[in-house]
């Protein structure tokens, strides 16, 4: 192995260890394996584009190109694409995985489930750092620049993780991959000044390897001694922070805080958008008590726990836009929108809760519309929302609920069926902003609110009907372990399959509420629980929620409840006059007062680990499913689809069909010189390179002796060269060439391969040497280019120059 390649497969070793410190950050460690084999690849272009050769900017943008396509492929239909055909196969969902994948870094916690956007994401960042460690370490030949940007890839783990992540295993890897790839530059180096005097052990050392004497195998003393200073850096790099507990907390700390002020206890449900955690909170075996609160309202099952409002609706999914913070005012803010009337009409509940030391979550979940909040800490007020959020405390470190105590004094409103019904027109600031909706959101959505809603004639009525519609006559079934999706086409095929959870109700009753011009938004956090024999009430993981909330002017934000589960309750302004007994789902989650779970806890084959994140599992199947049309692809796309393939397979085969064209157009018309060109382009491809100093004669006995041709081959070389002596030194007139000319060149070319290894003949088949005659070319014209231009620019410069000054900037 040469001194070069023993380089790129350290850089991409030296890459490789270092990734490792990236597996902490998600719950997977799959993806590991897909980065080492597209590094292979990636180092394996650029070390057969270095033996072509070609310039370091070439070099690189191969890489680079080869990279890019590659995960294109190995991604491509795994993201939202909104065109047809390859391209838009390809490139558009290429784009739309990634930034999906930057929303996930920012929605999930770590570790992160491995979502295809997150893979993405993982995959890119390592190939990036790859080819800027070859270009360091291999094209530029500085290796110790090289740990640049392996330390931005150790970093941005160790980051990441809090340095829970950045252990010292994964620093140990990092390092010894960083001094391995520094030995295998310095023994390439020896090995360039050739025999090492006064530290060499006995015996011949050898000049082409740098390396020890042939009998002893030993490394020479400067190996040794950087070999020696490394492991012993490297083993203070690990040690010092374990003696010295004041540094623990630095890249090396084992145990750092979750985001969100966790302990990074095992077990700590920590997540910044508590929605990415509802479906696999409902699915959970362990059924763990996260709160637990006493109240004096008279109402336990108005006591819902909620944590946060989902307000704008982006044409993915749902989520709450970003606002203004505020600091926790003594007494909060009168709800929007809530007249005296209703108000007069409700009761001040306290509520005192206990958050469990396993739970970490960011927002204070708290009965609505709270009026004031006593709970120690540093929390911020979002007036629009109303919920209270965790202030940052450090870097990366957040306030959180996590064994907080608190207590909250709340409404209990009792509005009724005839003030809703009477509600005035809502506030046109609230209304423009609360029924917004995606431009790509199907037509059923609408057209199915409209058919559910025919003949009501207010917003009230129109609730009502779209609640039980859900609830009630629609046919819908609560299943915890389907997943829709929860963008446009997903509450599309949720409407035709008619199975969900409360999510996938929530989300679809708030935009076709919107798609009537009723304020809407959803809701997320606990039902009221389960009452215990004390009078305390525990709230367990599976009593995690999502509800619409709809907007009326004198009433405000108002519950509904569509989800057909057991155990929740309609509220009373919203039932009919004579109310219909809910139906039991078949595969209904119990009630908080049940045991035993009729729903089984969903496996990782129901919904792979990337397809966890919420409302994404059956996504793209839904998407497809809605652009296909049922009807196969069209003509038109087949074609293309087959034109692309063919031009993939065709790509890695240019240089051969070149060649071959190259070799039948100087071999056609007998002539000697075009045919001495193709020998000699022959050997070149095998690795003889040319030498324009030597006679023919000479150069046909050197392509002889390094190519080891047998005699019949031999005497074909020698023909050749002789017509070349005739066609070069002959009177005029004389017959140079000869009937056998073409015939002989290609008895020598096939020799030639015949001499080489395998390895060697696929690289003069597929790379050959010579198509570097292609850039010569291409200089040669843009040289010419160049001097053709020259005097024109020349000229103009100079009557330009011959211009008055005045009128000139």
């Amino acid at each position: 192995m040469s001194g070069r390649a023993r380089v790129t497969l350290f850089a991409m070793l030296a890459t490789l260890l270092t990734s490792w410190s990236l597996t902490s950050l998600v719950d997977s460690a799959g993806w590991l394996l897909q980065a080492a084999v597209l590094l292979g690849v990636q180092s394996g272009v650029g070390a057969g584009v270095r033996r072509v050769p070609l310039g370091r900017t070439l070099t690189v943008a191969s890489q680079a190109l080869v990279s890019l396509l590659v995960l294109m492929f190995l991604f491509a239909g795994k993201g939202e694409s909104t065109g047809t055909g390859p391209m838009a196969y390809l490139v558009t969902d290429f784009g739309a995985l990634f930034r999906r994948g930057v929303q996930d870094v920012g929605e999930f916690a770590i570790p992160a489930p491995l979502t295809d956007g997150i893979r993405l994401l993982l995959l890119a960042g390592v190939l990036l750092i790859g080819l800027l460690v070859d270009l360091l370490a291999v094209t530029l030949r500085t290796a110790a620049a090289a740990g640049l940007p392996l330390l931005a890839l150790y970093s941005v783990a160790a980051g990441l993780s809090g340095g829970g992540g950045a252990s010292a295993v994964s620093f140990l890897l990092a390092g010894c991959g960083y001094l391995l790839l520094l030995l295998s530059e310095g023994r390439d180096r020896l090995a360039q000044w050739g025999r090492v005097f006064g530290a060499a052990p006995s015996g011949r050392v050898s000049a082409a390897s740098g390396y020890g004497g042939a009998g002893t195998g030993q490394a020479l003393a400067p190996v040794r001694t950087g070999r020696r200073i490394g492991a012993v850096a490297l083993g203070i790099a690990l040690a010092v922070p374990a003696a010295l507990p004041a540094l623990g907390g630095g890249l090396l700390g084992a145990q750092g805080e979750a985001e969100g002020g966790g302990t990074g206890v095992g077990g700590t449900i920590s997540a910044v958008n508590p929605l990415v955690s509802l479906q696999g909170s409902l699915n959970a075996q362990d059924n763990r008590v996260v709160l637990k609160y006493r109240t004096d309202s008279p109402q336990l099952g108005e006591q819902y726990l909620r944590i946060l409002a989902l307000d704008e609706f982006n044409g993915v999914k749902w989520e709450a836009s970003a606002r203004a913070l505020t600091d926790v005012p003594e007494r909060l803010p009168a709800p929007p929108g809530l007249s005296e009337q209703v108000r007069a009409t409700g009761t001040e509940v306290r509520t005192s809760i206990s958050a469990a030391d396993t739970y970490a979550q960011r927002y204070l979940p708290m009965p609505y519309p709270a009026t004031g909040v006593d709970i120690p800490g540093k929390w911020r007020f979002e007036p629009a929302g109303r919920t209270l959020v965790g202030d940052q405390l450090g870097k990366d470190k957040f306030q959180n609920v996590q064994g907080a105590m608190y207590t909250v004094r709340s409404l209990l409103l009792r509005p009724t069926a005839v003030e809703l019904q009477a509600a005035p027109e809502a506030n046109p600031a609230i209304k423009a902003e609360y029924t917004k909706l995606p431009d790509n959101l199907p037509a059923v959505v609408a057209d199915t609110a409209r058919q559910v809603t025919k003949g009501s004639k207010d917003d009230y009525t129109r609730a009502v009907k779209l609640q039980d519609y859900f609830a009630v006559n629609g046919g819908f079934r609560y299943d915890t372990k389907v997943a829709s999706g929860t963008g446009p086409q997903a509450i599309a095929r949720f409407l035709a399959d008619k199975e969900g959870f409360c999510i996938h109700f929530a989300f679809s009753m708030a935009a076709m509420s919107r798609s009537l011009g009723i304020p809407a938004r959803v809701a997320v956090g606990f039902t009221p629980g389960e009452k215990q024999s004390d009078g305390s009430v525990n709230v367990s993981m599976r009593d995690a929620h999502a509800w619409p909330e709809l907007y009326f002017e004198g009433v405000g934000w108002t519950r509904f409840e569509p989800t057909p589960r057991q155990g929740i309750t309609i509220p009373d302004y919203s039932r009919a006059d004579a109310p219909a007994a809910r139906p039991s789902a078949p595969a209904a989650l119990p009630s908080q007062g049940a045991t035993q779970p009729s729903a089984a806890p969903s496996k990782a084959e129901d919904c792979p680990p990337e397809l966890k994140k919420l409302g994404e599992c059956g996504a793209a199947a839904a998407q497809h499913d809605a652009g296909s049309g049922g009807g196969g692809p069209s003509p038109a796309t087949v074609l293309t689809w087959t034109l692309s393939l063919l031009a993939v397979v065709a790509l890695p085969l240019l240089p051969l069909l070149w060649r071959r064209r190259v070799r039948a157009r100087r071999l056609s018309g007998g002539a000697v010189l075009p045919a001495w060109e193709e020998l000699g382009d022959a050997a070149w491809d095998v690795g003889i390179a040319p030498d324009e100093a030597l006679s023919p004669r000479r150069a046909a006995g050197r392509v002889v002796v390094l190519g080891r041709l047998e005699r019949d081959a031999a005497d074909a070389v020698h023909r050749v060269a002789g017509a070349v002596e005739r066609a070069l030194y002959a009177p005029p007139g004389a017959e140079v060439s000869y009937e056998t000319l073409a015939a002989d060149v290609l008895l020598a070319r096939a020799a030639l391969l015949g001499s080489v290894s395998r390895g060697a003949r696929l690289r003069a088949l597929l790379l050959p040497r010579s198509a570097v005659r292609l850039r010569w070319s291409a200089s040669a014209h843009w040289s010419s280019l160049k001097a053709r231009v020259a005097p024109g620019l020349t000229r103009a410069s100079a009557l330009l120059s011959r211009l008055p000054l005045r009128g000139r900037s």
